[in-house]
């Protein structure tokens, strides 16, 4: 009986690779994963562009699947990998069926790093038995982020590559503001969602973008709050920023022509501006990678004098390095028709 028993219980024991090795992740998490890995599930949005970005042919699929309108800006091999769901996230649900149902070699998340994602992480991993890293996902850590990401994949050069790349944006941002006082530099306001009323503190990931392109979010009570938050217009009115982004074309359709908006001198002066969202947003919607096309575009929003670059030329080869697509001209138009303030009708 004993024997029997021993044997049921190497039974239920899970498959373990043949070769292994170790990954120390941002939250400083031993994890060993498999010397190859060949598919991951992304435990997020953000995460889904990272492993997409790195090497996408490991990308088990994509959290929600692609919208019609984002499909152009994804390589051909990749637009309809199946809809997975998600782990983590705003809204989120852990889906472990799903998880158990694709058996990926790795589970990654980027973002947060927190003690409720460490303990996600933990538990997960414990229950399926498959490695979960997680990634840091705060701005300034996107060149580290790349180089643990491409090693963990199997790609350690095209990691080192991007994180190089990411550094070298980063380096024209600083020398652009270097002489630049920060009481002087533009106040910049998120408008989300579609009357512009949710917004990200100064400092949450949402609106780190803001800052690191030499902006002031105004959304600022000095630390004492985090993420996302509720405004009202009269708030935003108090604030005045000079300049207004959005991701969301309903907000951006109807705030010139609303009396209430009116008071905020961004909108007085035309100065609200439509992020392109093919195939992910340029500020926002995830905060990942994406979010390096957008530091071009602001930079050179709020500092049209002072940012040098063609953005016609840094967008198409932004797509080409990250996305792994060459735009036709009619597909860089469609994505500039909005970031030049020309949505399409």
């Amino acid at each position: 009986m004993r024997h029997l028993l021993l044997i049921l219980a190497l039974l239920a024991l899970p498959n373990l690779p043949a070769e292994a090795r170790t990954v120390t992740d941002s939250a400083g998490r031993e994890v060993e994963i498999p010397d190859e890995v060949t598919t991951v599930f992304a435990a997020g949005p953000p995460a889904a562009v990272l492993v997409y970005v790195m090497k996408p042919e490991t990308l088990a699929g994509w959290p929600r699947a692609l919208r019609p309108e984002e499909r152009d800006y994804i390589a051909e091999s990749y637009r309809d990998i199946p809809e997975t769901g998600r782990l983590t996230g705003r809204g989120g649900e852990a889906n472990l069926e799903r998880v158990l149902e694709i058996q990926p070699d790795l589970i990654i998340d980027f973002g947060s790093v927190r003690d409720t994602y460490i303990d996600l992480a933990n538990r997960v991993q414990e229950q399926t038995g498959i490695p979960y890293l997680l990634i840091d996902g705060r701005f300034e850590n996107t060149p580290e982020a790349l180089r643990i990401t491409g090693a963990a994949l199997g790609v350690p050069e095209r990691g080192a590559a991007l994180a190089r790349d990411v550094e070298a944006r980063f380096a024209r941002i600083d020398a652009m503001l270097a002489e630049i006082p920060e009481a002087e530099r533009p106040r910049v306001y998120l408008a989300r969602g579609p009357d512009g009323l949710e917004t990200g503190m100064k400092g949450s990931i949402n609106t780190e973008i803001i800052e690191r392109a030499g902006g002031r979010n105004v959304a600022d009570d000095g630390g004492a709050t985090r993420g996302l938050v509720q405004t009202s217009v009269e708030q935003v009115i108090v604030a005045d920023p000079g300049t207004i982004v959005t991701w969301d074309p309903n907000f951006y359709g109807k705030v010139f022509g609303d009396p209430l908006w009116q008071g905020v001198t961004a909108v007085r002066e035309g100065r609200v501006y439509l992020s392109p969202m093919a195939p992910f947003g340029w500020i926002d919607r995830p905060p990942s990678l994406n979010r390096m096309m957008g530091l071009a575009w602001m930079a050179g929003l709020l500092y049209p004098d002072l940012w040098e670059g063609d953005l016609r030329a840094d967008t198409r080869e932004f797509y080409k390095l990250y996305y792994h697509v060459d735009l036709s001209d009619a597909e860089l138009e469609r994505l500039l028709e909005w970031a030049e303030g020309r949505p399409p009708m």
